[in-house]
């Protein structure tokens, strides 16, 4: 352990705090979209891993508890994970309930890391003998994830039929560049495949614009009053000890350590249903909706820790939706980290520990104390002055460049054709996890059907 690396690595998770913090409280901020062009960014500047895993931890930790607050005071979702929370939100503030609530769920992330994180340590360490077989047998957990996935979504049957031409248009795209020569024989896109998904539904609605009957169509409407009262301008005492009862707090650790193991699955569908499940034995509706937000608040971090910690540690390989998205720059990043020499080659078990504990305690206290007790002043200045269609304009910009950065003005177009396909597929109930899955699982499928 090199202790000149501590100021730097605590100095990385302060910057992904205030970064985050701000990005977070912006509705409509999709996870992967905000977190891997950044850290791709840091990697490819030569940032040091610890640094590097040590911010993305924060990021994670900040963005998670941040994206949930809109949702609580306006009704819009900060990210995809904070979607599940729109309807048991918005029931507890019509009840008067929003300030309770950003505390619940600011409560709801504490244990989720508290539980996830050590528990997914241990997981690794228990996984990482068996690491040579999950090497050679990785394609199938991505193989039986996405068919686990198609299973439990909106269109089960509509994303069973998309897995396998999703894996044709990954690997078809790829070998016309091969034998173009845009990519070398041993090259690959992969990062622009998952922007282009997860920028997908975005994507589709750009192009939706550009269609003079269907923009006729839309619903218009004025500016969105959102009343923040000079009450809760102020603020709340931050003790934790009475934010949660004993029910919201034994169903918030329970789902956490149940979540973590299940780290291969999409941690949108584990949120969605766990959480929906933990809320189901209240008898009254506020109670239900208080825990129910409490769980997925949990959740949110329990489903994305798990995901970069455990394949990082145990395989180094990307063997989780969290691993495939957002972290993918950890895994996959050439020419400075490939799948062959990343993170998981580079930091022995007790550097990561420390990037892991540094990033994750500071964003941790940071973000509640943010939460508690200035959540309200926050929202009021980012909704103010941050202009959505900036925000998402800055997105869209990144998923280009890269892409362009990946295998030039060609692939600008790959990605469109990508992103529309799977954003269509998105708005028919294809949910992200199937696609992510797909597109990892996609290199065995084309071999075995050709």
């Amino acid at each position: 352990m090199d202790l000149s690396l501590l100021l730097p690595m605590v100095a990385a998770a302060l910057a992904a705090v205030a970064l985050y913090t701000l990005i977070g409280f912006i509705p409509g901020t999709d996870e992967t979209s905000v977190l891997l062009p950044v850290t791709l960014a840091l990697v490819l500047a030569g940032t040091d891993p610890q640094v590097v895993l040590a911010f993305f931890i924060a990021a994670v930790v900040t963005l998670n508890l941040t994206n949930s607050i809109p949702t609580a005071l306006v009704g819009l979702p900060g990210g995809v994970l904070s979607a599940p929370m729109i309807d048991h939100a918005l029931l507890l503030k019509r009840e008067g309930l929003a300030a309770e609530t950003i505390r619940k769920m600011a409560a709801g992330s504490v244990v989720g890391t508290l539980v996830s994180v050590p528990l997914a340590l241990l997981i690794a360490s228990a996984i990482t003998p068996f690491a040579d077989q999950l090497r050679e047998y990785g394609s199938l957990l991505f193989v039986g994830g996405a068919v686990v996935l198609a299973l439990i979504g909106k269109n089960k049957l509509l994303s069973l039929l998309a897995i396998i031409p999703l894996g044709l248009l990954f690997q078809g795209v790829q070998a016309l560049y091969r034998q173009t020569g845009v990519l070398p024989e041993d090259g690959t896109i992969t990062v622009s495949f998952f922007l282009s998904i997860t920028a997908g539904p975005l994507l589709l609605s750009l192009a939706t614009l550009l269609n003079p009957t269907l923009r006729a169509a839309l619903p218009r409407a004025g500016r969105t009053p959102i009343v923040i009262t000079r009450s809760e301008l102020r603020g709340a005492p931050l003790n934790p000890r009475r934010l949660l009862t004993r029910a919201e707090l034994g169903t918030s650790a329970t789902v956490s350590a149940a979540s973590t193991p299940l780290f291969f699955l999409s941690p949108v569908a584990l949120t969605l249903l766990m959480g929906e499940a933990s809320g189901a034995r209240a008898q009254e509706p506020v109670q239900r909706s208080s825990r129910a937000v409490t769980s997925m608040a949990a959740l949110a971090h329990s489903t994305y820790l798990a995901g970069v910690i455990i394949p990082l540690l145990a395989v180094g390989l990307p063997l989780s939706p969290v691993a495939v998205g957002p972290a993918n720059a950890l895994f996959n990043a050439p020419p400075v980290l490939t799948l062959d020499d990343n993170l998981h080659h580079m930091l022995s078990t007790t550097q990561f520990v420390v990037a892991v504990v540094v990033g994750g305690a500071l964003a941790l206290v940071l973000s509640y104390v943010l939460a508690v007790r200035y959540s309200f002043r926050l929202t009021a200045l980012v909704t103010r002055y941050v202009p959505h269609e900036a925000v998402l304009a800055l997105f869209v910009v990144f998923v280009l460049l890269l892409a362009y950065l990946d295998a030039g003005l060609v692939n600008v177009f790959a990605v469109l054709l990508v992103g529309l396909t799977c954003g269509t597929l998105n708005r028919l109930g294809v949910n992200f996890g199937v696609q992510f899955m797909s597109l990892y699982a996609a290199p065995w499928f084309v071999a075995h059907l050709m």
